[in-house]
């Protein structure tokens, strides 16, 4: 590979890291041709990406923007996911995978910024999604407004039940 195709492999790695808050590093040495180009098409469909880098041209492009323990994992054969928007969501992705045929394994990576060891992937993957999450904070921020709705609504709530009463002893 000539100079100037290093070049521009290392800054459109750089401009990959830098507009995905997350990726990881993934070890795909028994994987076949035609398995990396199905994943390639699921995780493009998911709207990420999958790139196999060349060690010294990815740890050049990663030098400045990743942490320095991402370093001793640029050993063998290596590949990056990356996620812009939801890291659970391809971490989920490459778990399923990894299930289908134990052929990739994942060696570390960055979500929203902060280091991620091998050994906390699987953390991620049982959390839910951001989208979820979001659902579920926004559905207890509401919980309380509700149960004061519901509060100041049973006394007129309860007048009424009461007029109605009165009303059909009457006419009894």
């Amino acid at each position: 590979m000539k100079k100037e195709e290093k070049g521009q492999v290392i800054k459109t790695l750089e401009g990959d890291v830098d507009a995905n808050s997350t990726f990881y590093l993934v070890d795909f040495k028994r994987m076949k041709v035609s398995q990396t180009v199905e994943l390639r098409k699921i995780l493009r469909k998911n709207a990420y990406s999958y790139k196999v880098v060349k060690n010294r041209l990815a740890l050049r492009a990663l030098s400045r923007r990743a942490p320095a323990e991402l370093k001793p994992f640029f050993e063998k054969p290596t590949a990056i996911a990356f996620a812009a928007k939801d890291p659970i969501g391809l971490a989920k992705i490459l778990k399923d995978y990894s299930a289908q045929g134990k052929v990739l394994a994942v060696k570390a990576g960055v979500v929203e910024g902060q280091y991620l060891a091998a050994e906390r992937f699987d953390e991620i993957t049982k959390l839910s999604s951001r989208d979820d999450l979001m659902a579920r904070f926004a559905r207890l921020m509401a919980a309380p407004l509700v149960e004061l709705l519901r509060t100041l609504q049973a006394p007129l709530s309860n007048f009424g039940n009461l007029l109605s009463q009165l009303k059909t002893k009457k006419q009894d």
